[in-house]
C-alpha cells in the first residue's frame, strides 16, 4: 500500500507544499509536485529577513500553493494520507504557521500529521535527485546557521562528526556580503560577483584548517574582511570582486578539506552535500575534483532543492515513516522547536 504525503515547509522566508509517494517497498519515495514562493523581494528592502512579516506572508501562501500542487498531481485534498509539516528549527511564527495549517487539515481529513526537522529535509534532499545516495555516507550539511558534518548510516542514524562553534558558512557568505553593501540575500550575490574577481589578492585566515579536529569556525573571517574592507576605503568599489572571491575561496576551502579529513576519519567512500550552500559554483567544483582524485561518490540535491522547500519535508517524512523511525499521529496538539539540534531529532 502506498501513501500520499502533503509536505509543509514555512521556517523562514520561503513557503513550500510538495506532495510525495511512497512506497511499501521501502524504495526511494517519489516527488509528485511541489510548488515553492521565495520572499526574497519583500525582505530584500531590510537588509534581511523580519520575522513578522514573513510569518504573515506564510499565511497568505501556503494553502493557494497546497491547492496548486494537488492540481499539478492530479490528486484530490481527500486522497493524502499524511499531513507533514517543519516543527523546527527556524522562526517560531513562521514554524507555528505551517504547523497550524497542516493540524488543521490532518483534523479536518481525519489524516494524522507528522513534524518533521528542517535540517534532516536538507539532508535527506539528496534522495530527490535524478543520482539518490545510498546509506552510508558522510554528510557536510551547509544550511543558514547551521554547518556540520556527519556520519549517515540510514534514517534517524545521524553522528555530528563536527560542527561550527560560532558562525556557520551560509552565515559567513551573507555577513561578508553584507560588509561589502551587496544587499540581500547576500551569499548568491557574493558568489556572482566573486567570479569577476582574484581569489589569491587577500590573504584571508582559514579558521581552524589545522586544528586536529572536524569542527567549524567563520567569526575570525567575517572580521578580516570588515578590517580588509577598512583598509582599502575609497578603492573598496574598485576591489571589491576580488574581496569577494578570496572570501569565497577562504571558506570553500575550509569545507572542502574538512570534508576530505571527514571521509579519511570514517573510511567512508561517499559524501552528500546539503543546504542552500551547497549550491556554491565552487564548492561543486572543488569537492568534485578532490574527491574524483580519491574516488568518492559525492551527491548534491538539485540545484532547485537547494534552499527551503516543501519536497525535502514530505520526502522526510516518507523515508522515516518507511524505515520506522516514526509514527504520524491524529494528536492535533502541535508545538513547534525554533531550535532543535538535529542530533536530539528523538526528542
Amino acid at each position: 500500500m502506498s501513501l500520499l504525503i502533503l509536505g509543509i515547509e514555512s521556517s523562514c522566508d520561503e513557503t513550500g507544499v510538495a506532495l510525495v509517494r511512497a512506497g511499501d517497498g521501502g524504495g526511494v519515495p517519489t516527488l509528485l509536485a511541489h510548488a515553492l514562493h521565495s520572499q526574497i523581494d519583500m525582505h530584500q528592502a531590510y537588509g534581511g529577513v523580519v520575522p513578522e512579516l514573513a510569518s504573515r506572508d506564510h499565511i497568505r501562501r501556503v494553502l493557494p500553493l497546497t491547492e496548486a500542487v494537488l492540481k499539478d498531481a492530479g490528486q484530490p485534498l481527500s486522497a493524502v494520507d499524511v499531513v507533514a509539516y517543519t516543527r523546527g528549527p527556524g522562526l517560531a511564527g513562521a514554524l507555528l504557521v505551517g504547523a497550524g495549517v497542516a493540524c488543521a487539515l490532518g483534523a479536518a481529513l481525519d489524516k494524522p500529521v507528522l513534524g518533521v526537522h528542517h535540517l534532516e529535509g536538507h539532508l535527506l534532499s539528496p534522495f530527490l535527485s535524478s543520482d539518490p545516495p545510498q546509506f552510508p555516507f558522510v554528510a557536510l550539511l551547509v544550511s543558514g546557521g547551521h554547518t556540520q558534518l556527519m556520519r549517515v548510516d540510514g534514517v534517524g542514524r545521524y553522528a555530528i562528526l563536527g560542527e561550527t562553534i560560532d558562525d556557520a558558512a551560509g552565515e559567513a557568505f551573507d555577513k561578508s556580503a553584507k560588509l561589502m553593501g551587496l544587499g540581500y540575500p547576500g551569499g548568491p550575490a557574493l558568489s556572482r560577483l566573486a567570479q569577476q574577481g582574484d581569489p589569491r589578492a587577500f590573504k584571508l585566515p582559514r579558521p581552524l584548517l589545522h586544528s586536529g579536529n572536524l569542527d567549524f569556525s567563520f567569526a575570525g573571517l567575517k572580521t578580516a574582511v570588515l578590517t580588509q574592507a577598512k583598509k582599502l576605503g575609497d578603492d573598496l568599489q574598485a576591489r571589491k570582486a576580488d574581496l569577494a572571491a578570496s572570501t569565497e575561496a577562504a571558506i570553500v576551502e575550509v569545507l572542502v578539506k574538512k570534508t576530505l579529513a571527514a571521509l579519511q576519519h570514517t573510511g567512508m567512500r561517499r559524501v552528500v552535500v546539503a543546504g542552500g550552500v551547497g549550491a556554491n559554483r565552487l564548492l561543486r567544483a572543488q569537492l568534485d575534483a578532490a574527491c574524483a582524485q580519491r574516488g568518492v561518490r559525492v551527491h548534491y540535491p538539485e540545484l532547485h532543492l537547494c534552499t527551503d522547500n516543501g519536497a525535502m519535508i514530505a520526502m522526510a517524512a516518507a523515508m522515516r515513516l518507511q524505515a520506522g523511525q516514526q509514527q504520524a499521529n491524529r494528536n492535533y496538539a502541535f508545538d513547534v522547536k525554533p531550535r532543535w539540534p538535529l542530533d536530539a531529532i528523538a526528542a
